[in-house]
């Protein structure tokens, strides 16, 4: 029975890394995987699933107008596969969480969404806030915070290593922008 699966944690967690690991032992036992990304971020190239420690793959990207069950379907006629891996979730509209539990439903196919679960400023994304609400399963991937503790927050800097509390929800970066911590520092970091 095929289920609907979000795979959640903050920045650096390793989600793209966890997401690469199970499509590879999928295709290493004859399984073909159907892999998606969000168009909105090309960091590692338009079309392209890259972790941090250097393993990547090639990915159909998705925009918020495309029909994502569609898409899917399409790929089914070129072929039988075993699951969809769908990178960077939040970026999902809701009407597209919907479209992926139909595509689990009526397609009888696996989907596997990974992404962020909360913002910069600690509110839901609108494709976690479906996934929270639809997914069959959850898993948080978990990273630590500087103190140690698990990280379930994040906080976007400037270039001079400043918090910036407003602005765009979405704003394309890694490493050099984003520092996940636990909701203690992050309170901290945000001054409330």
């Amino acid at each position: 029975m095929a289920k609907l699966y979000f795979n959640y944690s903050t920045m650096n967690a390793g989600k793209s890394t966890v997401l690469l690991q199970a499509s590879h032992n999928y295709r290493e036992r004859g399984m073909d995987t159907y892999l998606m990304t969000a168009a909105l971020d090309g960091r590692a190239g338009v079309g392209r699933i890259a972790s941090r420690i250097g393993i990547s793959a090639d990915a159909d990207t998705f925009t918020t107008e495309d029909d994502v069950f569609g898409m899917i379907r399409a790929r089914l006629v070129q072929g039988n596969i075993a699951c969809v891996f769908i990178d960077e979730a939040q970026f999902l509209t809701e009407d597209q969480v919907w479209q992926l539990a139909r595509a689990v439903d009526d397609l009888n196919v696996p989907v596997l969404a990974y992404g962020l679960r909360v913002d910069f400023q600690g509110r839901l994304f609108p494709g976690s806030a479906a996934l929270l609400a639809l997914a069959d399963e959850m898993r948080e991937v978990r990273t630590i915070c500087k103190c140690g503790r698990k990280a379930t927050m994040v906080i976007r800097q400037d270039e001079n290593g400043n918090t910036i509390t407003e602005g765009a929800q979405v704003q394309i970066g890694g490493n050099e922008t984003y520092v996940s911590l636990c909701r203690k520092h992050w309170r901290e970091a945000v001054g409330s």
